[in-house]
């Protein structure tokens, strides 16, 4: 079984203590590496010893891949990413479909095709992974379009690239569809990332929320996934105690 390599969302525990303090924290913890951080930790993350794993691949969460309109700026966008991501050794670029704005789940499903593989072998050639970001359009994203797991595993099964996937954010999923450890186990060829976070509330992995991650991971660790798990909890308390109580509970 292998052992899973976690990492940390920077603005869940960023707001919470300076950075050098986060920095040292994560590093000494085990964590392999922060995402989505600001570009002047980077640095100072990589002379700690650990990697900067995601950023964003494209501008604008809810103006994404699903409207073709907006394929020409994603493509400079993340033809842009992609060299940065190379030039500091950052394994994944994060991307959307963007909201639905009218736009049916065909139509968009189809855009959203077409935009990525407009980008697939540059992604390719860069060795670096496009992940799409599955979120809930319950709670948080109200719109959003790929917000199920089956739809955007389609979209990954239709651009046929090693380096198009999903990101697999197990709170959302949760919030959408539950039955996470089997739609994972189904899915994970076509799984490039995990975040993490409680529900209801999207906070510790404790025993106040209905996800039993010691399970999860098992299940993750039991398959052929050699990516990171990041976490992406508020913390309600002690933001370091909620560092490290994550990261002894996904250490499997």
């Amino acid at each position: 079984m292998a052992k899973i390599k976690q990492s940390l969302a920077w603005w869940c525990f960023g707001r919470f203590m300076e950075s050098a303090d986060l920095i040292q924290h994560a590093s000494s913890l085990g964590y392999a590496g922060v995402e989505m951080a600001p570009q002047e930790v980077w640095q100072p993350v990589v002379d700690s010893g650990m990697k900067v794993i995601t950023i964003a691949g494209h501008q604008s969460l809810s103006d994404g891949l699903n409207k073709r309109s907006n394929h020409d700026r994603i493509e400079k966008e993340i033809n842009e990413s992609l060299a940065t991501a190379v030039k500091w050794g950052i394994p994944c670029l994060i991307v959307f479909s963007g909201n639905r704005n009218g736009i049916d789940d065909k139509e968009g499903q189809d855009n959203t095709i077409d935009g990525l593989k407009r980008v697939a072998k540059a992604a390719e050639d860069a060795g670096v992974t496009l992940v799409l970001e599955l979120l809930n359009s319950k709670v948080d994203h109200h719109d959003y379009q790929c917000d199920r797991t089956d739809w955007g595993v389609e979209v990954c099964k239709a651009v046929d690239s090693s380096r198009v996937k999903l990101l697999y954010d197990i709170y959302h999923m949760q919030i959408m569809e539950g039955d996470v450890i089997r739609t994972l186990r189904n899915n994970i060829d076509y799984i490039g990332h995990f975040h993490t976070a409680g529900n209801p509330g999207r906070n510790e992995l404790d025993d106040t929320q209905e996800l039993y991650y010691p399970a999860i991971m098992k299940a993750i660790a039991a398959t052929n996934y050699d990516g990171y798990v990041g976490q992406e909890l508020v913390p309600k308390g002690d933001a370091l105690a909620a560092l490290k109580q994550a990261y002894q509970v996904c250490d499997v």
